[in-house]
């Protein structure tokens, strides 16, 4: 493993390094990833389409998130992040591009970072387009359902979400400007990445001379067509991931094991 990092470094070496993260440089902070070992599949995933016909489904959907969102928010950044924000401070890494909404890159120090997935940290309303932090929100879904805060009340879920024993009498928070639906600030499934995240991930990559994909399997598209950007330029490809991915075919290194102990090693290599 010392001979594949070595390798990856010697390819690194004086070049502008951008990132592609996913789920797992985060597992490390406790959060779980949706893929790979010991990870629940989940076989009704939220689409858009649900959630905005289906108030059952959109009801359960904050039980559930309400709680998975206080598990991201007492989480914090590990060894990993603290790796890419430090190098991003020296000049090794041009910028972070990550599919994760947990804010952890942003909480490590990271400047340079495009959530092409969205944040957990805002919610939008559908109705008038006012942008809230989700802190409080969460102060008004717990002033209308106190009996939330009671940890008995849910069951949590692998990937942090929750398995609630019901959502009987659960009041869906509204916009407070005008009682509108809303909706946390991320991709559901069935949406698109919106186009100006997508361009400045482009713009990030194109600025950049290198690129390593740590902890994401590259089964969501994005990811796949970042890659695809990157190996078109030939630009060296260091996929770091505990489990296989779509693109090591065309990986100039692969690296199988977890990225808190392979970014800060790079780090370490690269100063």
């Amino acid at each position: 493993m010392s001979a594949t990092i070595a390798h990856a470094a010697e390819l690194l070496r004086g070049k502008r390094i951008a990132l592609l993260t996913g789920a797992g440089i985060s597992t490390d902070s406790g959060i779980p990833a949706y893929r790979g070992e010991g990870a629940r599949t989940r076989s009704d995933p939220m689409t858009i389409q649900t959630y905005l016909g289906d108030e059952a489904a959109r009801r359960r959907y904050w039980v559930g998130g309400h709680l998975g969102w206080k598990a991201f928010a007492q989480a914090g950044p590990n060894a990993g992040h603290t790796a890419l924000a430090e190098m991003e401070a020296s000049g090794l890494v041009s910028g972070v591009i990550t599919q994760n909404v947990d804010g952890l890159h942003l909480r490590a120090g990271s400047s340079h970072v495009i959530e092409v997935h969205g944040t957990m940290r805002r919610v939008l309303c559908l109705h008038c387009g006012q942008v809230f932090d989700r802190r409080d929100v969460a102060v008004q879904i717990e002033e209308l359902n106190p009996w939330i805060t009671v940890p008995e009340n849910v069951a949590l879920a692998p990937d942090g979400d929750v398995l609630p024993e019901s959502t009987e009498g659960f009041v869906i928070p509204v916009c407070t400007v005008c009682e509108g639906m809303l909706k946390p600030d991320v991709v559901f499934f069935g949406e698109y990445v919106p186009q100006d995240r997508f361009r400045a991930a482009e713009s990030l990559l194109r600025a950049s001379s290198a690129l390593i994909v740590a902890g994401s399997s590259l089964v969501v598209n994005s990811g796949v067509r970042l890659v695809e950007r990157a190996r078109r330029r030939s630009i060296p490809l260091i996929i770091v991931n505990r489990e296989p991915t779509r693109a090591d075919v065309w990986a100039d290194v692969t690296i199988a094991a977890g990225t808190s102990d392979v970014l800060p090693a790079l780090q370490e290599l690269l100063r």
